[in-house]
């Protein structure tokens, strides 16, 4: 039978790719933004589906705004990859933060359990909410201690979920993220920043690349691999959370010595560093071990940073 997904947040990188993934499986797909009429389709155009995704205008924030869509459409899933995405914004609206993603996550498990309906629920997480985890890989079983707005928001999400899946036996699961890039990432995310930095510098169109802290580590992956664990986590018999990542370390300075080695420019000639660009405060090292995923979903992610750092500076979304 058919299935109907409804993803909040359509327009973003992973709203984009997952309805592009979903509708390659055949299901019918509605996306939520804020106002349907003015959301930005870049993404859904680049990827070539833009009218093969059904757009709602959608307030998480308001509870009768989220009943209302969801008992239009009766979705069978519902994917949560609303909210603000970025770190760096954070600190600058952590009301908006906690807002729109605490609060639309609490709306959206609220609904599911008034309406008593059979939808499962995957909720995008964050492996920010770790904190400083050392060079020792967390796991699914690692306590969280978040350090910034955004990590405090998607910590208080995921035990939102995990309370709602224990109390009344929802569908209902949270897909813990690492970071996962593409050309379709914004440009207020550090790695699109060095990308489009060094592809204007090799295009004379900007002398320099101005960036802050480069000591600092992260887990990079390749989003499509990362929306195929999100849609395998719902086709499981049973909710559980997992970690979602490539297993792998590497330092911001590698990705941005890749960035100018694949444009053949000398780095040392182009990059400037700033204090005044480094956050208020920021995690070191992050180190994730996706083996549970692996055994138990047969998911693994499969690109390395120098094939992700490559895609993305000559733009290829897939």
């Amino acid at each position: 039978m058919k299935k109907t997904a409804l993803i909040a947040g359509v327009t973003g990188q992973d709203g984009a790719y997952l309805a592009h993934y979903l509708l390659s499986l055949g299901y019918t797909v509605y996306g939520t933004s804020r106002d349907a009429q003015m959301c930005d389709n870049s993404r859904l155009k680049s990827l070539g589906i833009e009218s093969g995704v059904k757009i709602l205008s959608l307030a998480l924030n308001d509870f009768r705004s989220v009943l209302k869509v969801v008992s239009m459409v009766c979705p069978d899933e519902i994917y949560n990859l609303a909210g603000q995405t970025s770190v760096g914004l954070s600190f600058d609206q952590p009301v908006e933060c906690m807002e729109s993603i605490s609060v639309g996550t609490l709306n959206l498990l609220e609904v599911i359990r008034f309406l008593n309906a059979e939808i499962r629920f995957f909720n995008a997480g964050s492996t920010e909410s770790f904190g400083q985890t050392g060079e020792k890989p967390v796991t699914e079983q690692s306590p969280l201690s978040p350090r910034s707005p955004y990590a405090v928001a998607k910590a208080a999400a995921y035990w939102q979920v995990s309370t709602y899946r224990e109390a009344y036996n929802l569908f209902a699961c949270t897909g813990i993220l690492a970071n996962h890039e593409s050309p379709l990432r914004p440009m207020r995310f550090v790695t699109q920043k060095i990308i489009s930095g060094v592809r204007n510098i090799k295009e004379g169109k900007q002398k320099n690349l101005n960036l802050g802290n480069l000591d600092i580590y992260r887990d990079w992956g390749w989003a499509p691999d990362y929306v195929q664990a999100m849609n395998m986590m719902l086709q499981s018999e049973s909710p559980v959370d997992y970690l979602i990542a490539s297993g792998t370390t590497t330092p911001l300075r590698t990705f941005v010595e890749l960035a100018f080695e694949i444009a053949e420019l000398n780095i040392d000639q182009f990059l400037v560093l700033s204090d005044d660009l480094k956050r208020p405060a920021d995690l070191n090292y992050s180190a994730v071990n996706p083996c549970f995923i692996s055994e138990q979903l047969g998911w693994s992610s499969k690109r390395s940073v120098r094939e992700i750092v490559q895609k993305m500076y000559f733009d290829e979304i897939f």
